[in-house]
């Protein structure tokens, strides 16, 4: 058994090694790259569009896709609500006209009031969730119309907290930051171009006004990164966790959120009735050929 003080020492420096980490961006970058273009190309596609929402998120898929791609090959949509910030739209703008993308602009206000006007109580949760699966359904179309794949702009924490909504921004044919955490998003972003207005903004979905990721999960992503980090990467058990000074309520709302999510990132479960079923037994990958 360590003694305390050797204990304090080795936890100190488990979590100061965290916090000093630091990203290869230049190599990340590339990886990034390469993936967008070989994703979208084996399929027989050269094109790929993303909803650009004036966030870091979309803003740094916008930057790689431009670089894999070429820029008339990206299309962006801006898709504001009426209480959108306008702040999101001049943000997204700039996103535009720095990466030289292609873009279009759909207000999505009289679809999303035409449903409500038939439910007026409906709470912003509801009507946040309608918002996220309608701006994906107008990507899917624009994906059909502009004959492009759709990238998705949701980071490895939001996918491991169910930070998002199923069907909606979660939804995407390849995700090029999927596996970065927010945190690492803010990183590579930074290193890629992106604007500092953007990287150092806070992270909002805008779904109603003046709605926050942060004070509507209730900690911030540093935080949750960090606990992510032991959690998953480390593969730490909960005690481990409290051992390593993690606030308990915390550490267990974090696992709660993690495991309750996990319908969220997995495709539909498929009752199995056969020899051979799908997400059971049928598990080639999709470029899987006879």
């Amino acid at each position: 058994m360590k003694a305390p003080g050797a204990h304090a020492a080795m936890v100190a420096r488990l979590r100061e090694g965290y916090r000093q980490r630091a990203i290869d961006t230049q190599l990340l970058r590339r990886v990034l790259v390469a993936f967008i273009r070989d994703e979208v190309q084996k399929v027989g596609l050269q094109r790929a569009v993303l909803g650009v929402s004036g966030g870091v998120d979309s803003a740094l898929v916008a930057w790689l896709a431009a670089e894999a791609l070429e820029p008339h090959n990206v299309r962006g949509v801006l898709m504001p609500y009426r209480t959108s910030d306008p702040q999101s739209s001049s943000d997204a703008e700039v996103v535009i006209q720095k990466t030289g993308i292609e873009s279009v602009r759909v207000d999505i206000t009289a679809q999303i009031d035409a449903y409500f006007g038939s439910f007026p109580e409906a709470p912003a949760v509801r009507r946040g969730n309608k918002m996220a699966r309608e701006r994906m359904s107008i990507l899917y179309d624009q994906s059909a119309e502009f004959s492009a794949l759709v990238l998705g702009t949701s980071n490895k924490t939001e996918l491991f907290l169910g930070y998002g909504t199923i069907h909606g921004d979660l939804a995407s044919a390849i995700n090029p930051i999927g596996d970065l955490y927010k945190t690492q998003v803010w990183a590579l972003a930074e290193a890629v171009g992106v604007p500092r207005r953007i990287v150092e903004k806070n992270p909002t979905a805008d779904l109603w006004a003046g709605q926050t990721d942060e004070a509507e999960l209730g900690f911030s992503y540093a935080q949750v990164d960090e606990l992510l980090h032991f959690m998953i990467e480390r593969r730490y058990r909960h005690d481990e966790l409290l051992d390593l000074g993690f606030e308990a309520g915390f550490v267990t709302r974090i696992e709660e959120l993690v495991t309750h999510s996990q319908y969220k990132r997995r495709m539909p479960l498929i009752a199995k009735v056969s020899g051979r079923s799908i997400t059971h037994d049928f598990l080639y990958p999709r470029d899987w050929k006879r």
